[in-house]
């Protein structure tokens, strides 16, 4: 996991990229500034492994400011972001890792972290280690063979059984059962012959794309043999079992943090899903807060803020995560940025529910104060 710096003078820029940034599992963000002098002076204990800098900055632009970084943390890649492209030239001779062109996507980070990533990795590792198929089931739903392509679906019901597959691995589930969740409205004849037709499909599709795993046949119905594969989803599952000490606990808690990109098969029409979609999302608040309880009780205030940041761009409405965000900035002393940060989430309550929020959150104003 690479350590990075965002400076960018924009706020609401610099929010998107938090967002962006902070959903790709390979960064963990230890600074953002607004402010390219107050990212200098933090420079020196940072020791980033990534700066993102934004090069249209008063009082120090981001050519300037990767001179001086340059001297300050030697080890420091320079990712430059800036709406215009004839900054490249510039942004070159200062010896920058990449080029990013406004507006940031994810496409751009993936794109940046695929370049880091084979710089990273070992040679003689890539060549004795075959790649495996990937699946993403948070924030959408993906699956991409071996070497990188995504698999594209005869069908959307193979796609629908895939997924449902998935959500129930390593499980003997009734022929009947997989009717009626993906074909509830249909005579027994049509569906058993839907069922085995798309059955047929999924299995040549995995067998096609090398994804390990295989569609078993039981006595009263069909098993996803996972095998050795794994996916976030699965990763998810396992957490709750897990039996470890507290600190490869949070090790595993913080990667399966990073394993989340938004709601289970996010854009998916599942009538299914909808019940373990709400079990997955509070199994991540829980994971949220328990991270951010970790990182205030070590005093990385900067680090708790990106979590709960990144949280409540998608879960804006969660209650507790804002009361918990006001109890980071009670520890860390910074008081007086609570009655503005209260006046956002009453505006936006009042916007999105036509309600004020939690009383509770009023009288831990009053309390300190």
């Amino acid at each position: 996991m690479f350590n990075v710096v965002l400076v960018e003078d924009e706020i609401p820029i610099l929010e998107l990229m938090k967002v962006i940034v902070g959903r790709n599992p390979n960064y963990n963000i230890i600074g953002t500034f607004n402010n390219p002098l107050d990212a200098l002076s933090r420079i020196p204990e940072l020791q980033p492994d990534i700066a993102f800098l934004d090069i249209e900055m008063p009082k120090l632009n981001g050519l300037e400011l990767a001179q001086q970084m340059a001297d300050l943390s030697e080890h420091t890649r320079i990712v430059f972001t800036t709406a215009y492209k004839e900054y490249a030239l510039d942004a070159f001779k200062v010896y920058a890792f990449d080029y990013i062109l406004k507006p940031v996507t994810p496409d751009a980070i993936e794109r940046i972290t695929a370049r880091l990533l084979k710089l990273e990795s070992p040679p003689a590792l890539s060549e004795t280690q075959p790649r495996l198929a990937s699946i993403r089931c948070f924030g959408g739903f993906e699956v991409r063979n071996a070497q990188g392509s995504v698999v594209r679906w005869p069908t959307r019901k193979t796609e629908e059984l895939f997924a449902y597959f998935l959500s129930h691995p390593n499980q003997d589930i009734s022929k009947w059962h997989l009717a009626d969740r993906l074909w509830p409205h249909m005579n027994e004849e049509r569906v058993s012959h839907n069922l085995h037709n798309t059955i047929y499909r999924l299995k040549k599709i995995l067998k096609e794309h090398n994804v390990a795993m295989e569609i078993v046949k039981t006595s009263e119905g069909y098993l996803l043999d996972t095998q050795k594969g794994t996916y976030d989803l699965l990763e998810f599952q396992h957490h709750e079992a897990c039996s470890m000490s507290n600190m490869n606990r949070e090790e595993h808690a913080a990667h399966l943090y990073s394993l989340y990109r938004g709601p289970l098969f996010e854009g998916k029409d599942y009538l299914w899903k909808v019940q373990l979609e709400e079990v997955y999302s509070r199994q991540y608040a829980a994971l949220v807060r328990s991270l951010v309880l970790s990182d205030m009780e070590q005093k990385q205030w900067e680090r708790a803020k990106q979590k709960l940041d990144t949280y409540l761009s998608v879960n804006a409405l969660d209650e507790e995560m804002h009361l918990l965000f006001m109890d980071m900035y009670i520890r860390s002393g910074r008081l007086e940025q609570i009655p503005g940060y209260y006046r956002e989430v009453e505006a936006l309550f009042y916007k999105e529910l036509g309600v004020a929020p939690l009383i509770k959150m009023k009288n831990k104003i009053a309390a300190y104060l």
